[in-house]
C-alpha cells in the first residue's frame, strides 16, 4: 500500500511524501521538472514488493511548502539532505528523473555514506539544461544563452507559457505540451492523465527551477555559461545512466556528458522504443533494469 505523508523539515519547509513498505532494498524516488511523487505511481505500484519505497514532493512541489525560493538545484539537494536525516534513511539507491537526475547527482556529490548505489533517468546533464532565447519561429537560438533569473522570467516559449497555464488552471496547454514532448508515442489510461493534469497544477516554482537547470554545473568543463565546480568527481558509488532512445527532452548529448563525466563509475542503457517517460511507455523495461542494477553486488562493479 501507497500512503501519503508529511514531515516538517529544519529549515521550515514541510515535505510531502508516498511511501510503501518493503524489507528488501530502500529506493528514494526524486521527480522531474512539472511533476511530484504522483507520477512514480507506476513504478511504486508494480515493482517487486520487497522494495521499501519513499518517493518526496520536492519544495515547491505536490503537498511540499514552498516558503522560501529556491535559485539552485543545491538548495533541493540540501532539502533532500535533511529529508532523509528526518526519515533516518541510510544505505539506500537513489533515483532521479530529469530534474531530479541532477538533484540527485548534486546530492551524492555533496553527501558521502548515504547513498550507495545512483540510477539517472532521463536525467539532465552533469553539465546543466540549457536556456536560450527564441528567434522569431519560436526556436531557440543556440547562440544566445539565458544568463540570469530575470532573462528566464520573460521567455515567452516556456516560463510565461506555462506559468500563465498554471496561473488559469488550463490543462488543455499542459495536455499539448506533454502529448508533444513526453507522452508522444504513448499516453497514461485516460483517468490517470487527468489525475496527473491535476498534479501539475500544484508546481510553485516553474521559473526557479529552469533557472537552477540552466545554472547548474557540477563537470569538469565549461558549459557555454560558467565553468563547472569539479564536483561531479565526488560521485564514486555505482551509477546506472538510463536514457529512452526517442527522448525529445533530454538529448543523446545530454546523456553521453553524464557518462564521460562520471567516468568509470557509470554503465549506460538505453532503454529501447522509449521517450522522457519511460514509466509510461515501457515499465516492464524500466522495471528490469531498475532491478538487476540493485540487486548487483558491490564486487561486480570492481
Amino acid at each position: 500500500m501507497i500512503v501519503q505523508k508529511q514531515v516538517k523539515l529544519p529549515n521550515g519547509e514541510t515535505y510531502g511524501y508516498r511511501e510503501r513498505a518493503g524489507n528488501g532494498e530502500t529506493i528514494l524516488l526524486i521527480h522531474g521538472n512539472m511533476t511530484s511523487s504522483k507520477h512514480w505511481d507506476l513504478l511504486m505500484e508494480n515493482i517487486d514488493d520487497s522494495f521499501h519505497l519513499v518517493a518526496v514532493d520536492m519544495r515547491g512541489f505536490g503537498d511540499s511548502s514552498y516558503h522560501e525560493k529556491i535559485y539552485s538545484i543545491k538548495d533541493l539537494a540540501d532539502d533532500i539532505k535533511l529529508f532523509v536525516n528526518e526519515l533516518n534513511l541510510t544505505d539506500f539507491t537513489i533515483l532521479g528523473w530529469s530534474t531530479g537526475g541532477a538533484v540527485a547527482m548534486q546530492f551524492v556529490a555533496d553527501n558521502s555514506n548515504f547513498a550507495k548505489k545512483l540510477i539517472l533517468l532521463a536525467s539532465a546533464s552533469t553539465r546543466g539544461y540549457p536556456m536560450y532565447e527564441t528567434d522569431e519561429n519560436g526556436q531557440p537560438d543556440q547562440s544566445k544563452r539565458l544568463t540570469t533569473y530575470e532573462q528566464v522570467m520573460q521567455d515567452k516559449t516556456r516560463t510565461i507559457t506555462i506559468s500563465h497555464a498554471y496561473k488559469n488552471r488550463n490543462k488543455e496547454v499542459l495536455r499539448m505540451i506533454w502529448d508533444y514532448a513526453i507522452y508522444h508515442d504513448n499516453q497514461p489510461e485516460a483517468n490517470q492523465y487527468e489525475e496527473y493534469l491535476e498534479d501539475m497544477l500544484t508546481q510553485r516554482n516553474y521559473p526557479e527551477i529552469l533557472h537552477a537547470l540552466n545554472m547548474f554545473n557540477i563537470s569538469n568543463h565549461h558549459n557555454g555559461l560558467k565553468q563547472g565546480t569539479g564536483e561531479v568527481e565526488k560521485i564514486n558509488i555505482p551509477v546506472l545512466v538510463l536514457a529512452g532512445e526517442n527522448d525529445l527532452v533530454i538529448s543523446e548529448q545530454m546523456s553521453r556528458e553524464v557518462v564521460d563525466d562520471l567516468g568509470g563509475v557509470a554503465t549506460f542503457l538505453s532503454l529501447k522504443g522509449c521517450g522522457h517517460s519511460a514509466q509510461v511507455d515501457d515499465l516492464s523495461q524500466l522495471l528490469q533494469a531498475i532491478t538487476t542494477f540493485v540487486a548487483k553486488q558491490e564486487e561486480q562493479y570492481k
